[in-house]
């Protein structure tokens, strides 16, 4: 589920960085290179100092911002400067064996135990709460909403869409010599959590404002769609799961 969340975010960003940039001016973009290499050569090296890393971090994002790329692909690029595997250079220690072995992590793992509450807690609430607000009008303005296509769009493709495309493509790549699930994961467990995949937030609400303008009266509406579509995913994804699970209990 983790990775399905990543890979679809990453893959809107792409999205968002290829379709979504009108004048690109190329200036600021090779002059991002300058901070973005700065900042791979630093955490690949062992430093993780946040008064180093965070600056680099902060122009790279006005750089980027400046060349016309929406700014949230800075911080997908500056993630894939992070090693992930425990280097010599680049490592934490995080315990110690029974051997008394020291244990380590990449930089990777312990940026995200750093970082996770100031994400969660500040980062995702604060967007949220310019993001998310939706003026309805009333139980007439939900009800236009509801007829508009846009929203429609919407809640068909985090509803059906998701569900559709993540068992289907499942399904076929389980067909390949040599590929199958694990033999604890069943396909009404897979469909469950198709249906979970389907809620969408942050990146769901950037594209929709970036297409149809913050503001507008179709922002709006694919706001409503964004909710109203996960909501249903979610619903019925953790009714699935929910019989799954009581199913397997009383087996069990």
């Amino acid at each position: 589920m983790l990775t399905l969340a990543v890979v679809d975010d990453l893959l809107a960003i792409s999205i968002i960085a290829i379709f979504y940039t009108d004048d690109l001016q190329w200036a600021p973009l090779a002059l991002a290179l300058v901070p973005i290499g700065i900042f791979a050569i630093a955490v690949r090296r062992g430093i993780r100092s946040f008064w180093i890393l965070f600056p680099l971090a902060v122009i790279a994002w006005g750089l980027i911002h400046a060349s016309g790329i929406h700014a949230t692909v800075a911080g997908v690029v500056l993630g894939f400067m992070v090693p992930v595997l425990a280097t010599p250079r680049a490592r934490v220690k995080v315990d110690t064996n029974a051997k008394g072995t020291p244990i380590y992590e990449g930089f990777a793992a312990y940026f995200a135990d750093r970082w996770n509450s100031v994400s969660t807690a500040v980062a995702v609430p604060i967007f949220a709460f310019f993001s998310a607000g939706v003026a309805l009008g009333g139980l007439d303005g939900l009800g236009e909403s509801f007829r508009d296509p846009i929203a429609l769009g919407i809640i068909g493709g985090l509803v059906i869409g998701k569900a559709v495309g993540i068992t289907g493509t499942t399904f076929l790549v389980t067909r390949v010599p040599g590929l199958a699930l694990d033999p604890a994961l069943k396909w009404v467990d897979m469909i469950g959590m198709a249906f979970i995949a389907g809620v969408g937030f942050t990146v769901s609400l950037l594209v929709g404002e970036l297409s149809f303008g913050a503001g507008s009266e179709s922002d709006d509406h694919v706001k409503v769609g964004v909710l109203a579509g996960s909501l249903i995913a979610a619903t019925i994804g953790a009714i699935i799961l929910g019989l799954r699970n009581r199913t397997y209990r009383r087996v069990a």
